[in-house]
């Protein structure tokens, strides 16, 4: 079910008008499209909040009223305060359903590498994200890479990933999206290390043999 939200149009402007309609509750919001003039609104944080949260995030199309108008849109970018974290500004775009857009969608990778598993490497998840273009009905909420096959100093890279159905790469097809590394010689020792620090400590403590001095076997013999 599409989310849809009401926007009321915005006619004082400034950060002290700015700073009211947030103590409302609202957010200050810029409406913007290819052949449509720049609209001010203020929304509703609480609809905002809902659309971010959503599975599909800042990619999550929408439905604004405003003035009588109902314009399918998505959030173009989000101002946050540096310090406090408060929600500032929103930038939305307006969306043709029939028109491809570019939107950024994130990896998820599944399965555990042989690499990992069996010989000792670790995964670097070098890119998390990608940007790909398609039509707004068929963005996906996040692309799964399955890294269960991978060796120790193999990667798996953007050309070699299925393409949603009806999209395409923006993003350049070399790019490595997961490695396995092989670990560095010093975290191996570290690790040998710690191995056995641990079965010491829940092992019997070692026995210390002390070897006696010449004076001591001397001293011993005069008291026989």
């Amino acid at each position: 079910m599409a989310i849809k939200i009401k926007g009321e149009m915005r006619e004082a402007f400034g950060k002290n008008a700015s700073r009211r309609l947030r103590q409302e509750g609202r957010v200050p919001a810029n409406l913007y499209g290819a052949d449509l003039k720049n609209v001010s609104l203020s929304l509703d944080k609480k609809d905002i909040f809902q659309i971010l949260r959503s599975e599909s995030g800042e990619n999550t199309i929408f439905k604004v009223s405003y003035d009588s108008k109902t314009q399918d849109v998505m959030i173009k970018e989000v101002q946050l305060s540096p310090f406090s974290g408060e929600l500032l500004h929103i930038d939305l775009i307006l969306i043709s359903m029939d028109k491809e857009i570019r939107v950024t969608v994130p990896f998820i990778l599944t399965g555990e590498a042989v690499g990992v598993k069996a010989e000792g490497g670790f995964v670097d998840f070098v890119t998390r994200e990608v940007e790909l273009e398609c039509l707004p009905k068929a963005i996906p909420e996040h692309i799964e890479v399955d890294i269960s096959k991978l060796h120790l100093h193999q990667s798996v890279k953007l050309e070699d990933i299925s393409l949603p159905e009806g999209a395409k790469w923006v993003s350049d097809p070399e790019t490595v999206i997961a490695m396995i590394h092989a670990q560095a010689k010093e975290e191996v020792v570290a690790e040998e290390e710690e191995i056995e620090e641990e079965v010491i400590s829940e092992g019997e403590e070692p026995e210390v043999i002390k070897k006696e001095k010449p004076e001591e076997k001397e001293e011993a013999k005069k008291e026989e």
